[in-house]
């Protein structure tokens, strides 16, 4: 029984070992980098976009409010207060939905842990949160005309902890938040790599996730809500996943439906929608992943 447990460890180690060796430096990257934005470019991001408010642009809005919500280094809790200032500063409903979709689904820090899925699916991940955020503020401009979508009563300026005079300093103590937040899922996200890799036989994830398949798809959607705790944490696991045969539609339905339906991405939202509107957006984002998964399909 020893014997056995010292083998299944050591096959574990194995594959733990080798997984973290080709994401590690992705994810050092990732860190340094999306704490460099958030450091020194935040302020100026949030800047244009709340400069937007006094602008005409209209409809065409959309367009700059999705590139600002992926380039926004902030999780949703403070991208809600946020996004809450831009209300009371007089901002279209649609321009913040565009905002607050491509800010759930992608930061700078997440680009650079998706590089280590190769190009085509970073391709993929930038590409459909760019439209998901543009088709958000559509739906949101042609149909919630009425009355406003969203309730940010009672939400104030998100906190700002870059606030050391020092701007070394401030890098440092911003790397450290971010190693504290996203350590721990990284390290579970590549043991859970391993355990696939070694318990998990290649020809059912081909079964289930490969092919052109409606249901590979609808699969991968389904399990992004359960499964997905952190941005870093699911890179591991989409990795060895897509060398195991996932279809890369399968991946896009799971790199949209996981952030999306995050727990503490959806308990904000919850709070700002209310119920009708958090129904709405739960069933806008399984059937526009349900959509890109199978495009992507079709395309790649």
């Amino acid at each position: 029984m020893i014997d056995i447990l010292h083998r299944e460890f050591v096959y574990l180690w194995y594959y733990f070992d080798v997984q973290l060796r080709q994401i590690f430096w992705y994810w050092v990257l990732g860190i340094v980098l999306g704490s460099c934005v958030s450091v020194f470019l935040k302020d100026r991001i949030h800047g244009i976009l709340r400069s937007m408010s006094e602008s005409r642009m209209g409809l065409v809005g959309i367009v700059p409010a999705s590139l600002l919500g992926i380039a926004s280094p902030l999780c949703m809790y403070g991208t809600i207060p946020l996004a809450a200032s831009f209300s009371r500063s007089g901002m279209r409903d649609e321009w913040l939905a565009s905002f607050m979709m491509c800010s759930i689904l992608l930061n700078p820090q997440l680009i650079i842990y998706s590089t280590a899925l190769g190009t085509t699916a970073l391709a993929v991940r930038i590409v459909s949160c760019f439209i998901c955020g543009i088709v958000a503020g559509l739906l949101i401009h042609f149909f919630c005309r009425e009355k406003p979508f969203f309730n940010f009563a009672g939400f104030e300026e998100p906190h700002n902890h870059d606030t050391d005079p020092n701007l070394f300093l401030r890098l440092i103590k911003n790397i450290g938040r971010n190693i504290r937040a996203t350590g721990l899922y990284f390290l579970f996200g590549v043991f859970l790599s391993a355990v696939f890799q070694r318990y998990v036989p290649e020809d059912l994830m081909t079964t289930f996730f490969g092919g052109n398949e409606a249901f590979g798809v609808l699969m991968a959607a389904t399990i992004g809500v359960p499964l997905y705790a952190c941005g870093g944490g699911t890179i591991p696991l989409l990795q060895a996943w897509l060398m195991d045969g996932m279809s890369m539609g399968s991946a896009a339905a799971f790199m949209i439906t996981g952030p999306s339906t995050k727990i503490t991405n959806l308990g904000a939202l919850k709070i700002v929608l209310g119920i009708r509107n958090f129904v709405i957006y739960i069933v806008f984002v399984m059937i526009f992943s349900l959509a890109t998964g199978l495009v992507v399909n079709l395309l790649v």
